[in-house]
């Protein structure tokens, strides 16, 4: 048995969960759904922050495929910054807002995720009547919920880059 098919097999003892290769969810990640409808986010590195698979106002489902990029021991354990950056994202796309900037959060890690796992998020959105939006949400691993958080957000004018601190500083009182 290689190290990989131990740390799979351990994994799979103490998480009930069957390790699969994700060959085919693969090639829908790399694909985005209504990408002519996405107004935020544009330039996104999809395989360090997700892929999204559905959309609409308030909603978002995003994935994340999980790489060799993302661990940071032997056993393929994933850096929780990708999975709080996957969320962060899926928040965003949820507002789907030109200037929509996430400003705050609150997140739990329930379960770690591993090499190749592919990771599912879904994003709902409160607060439609204002500039700023609450965000919640959910991770899932093979319908196993490995992450938490709720958002908040605003959303500005202009771009933040090209918006003064004055204007800033007013926006979130």
């Amino acid at each position: 048995m290689n190290q990989t098919e131990a740390i799979n097999e351990d994994y799979e003892e103490n998480f009930n969960v069957e390790f699969k290769e994700n060959e085919e969810e693969t090639e829908l990640h790399e694909i985005d759904a209504h990408k002519e409808d996405l107004r935020t986010h544009t330039k996104i590195k999809k395989k360090l922050c997700g892929t999204i698979i559905s959309f609409e106002q308030g909603y978002a489902k995003t994935t994340l495929q999980t790489t060799n990029d993302m661990i940071i021991d032997e056993y393929g354990l994933i850096h929780s910054g990708f999975i709080f950056s996957a969320a962060d994202y899926a928040a965003a796309v949820a507002v789907n807002e030109d200037n929509v900037v996430i400003i705050g959060g609150r997140s739990k890690f329930l379960a770690p995720a591993k090499l190749n796992d592919l990771i599912e998020f879904e994003a709902h959105a409160k607060f439609e009547d204002s500039r700023k939006r609450e965000i919640k949400v959910d991770g899932y691993i093979n319908d196993i919920r490995i992450f938490e958080g709720v958002f908040q957000a605003v959303i500005l004018e202009n771009h933040i880059l090209k918006t003064k601190i004055k204007q800033l500083t007013k926006n979130e009182h």
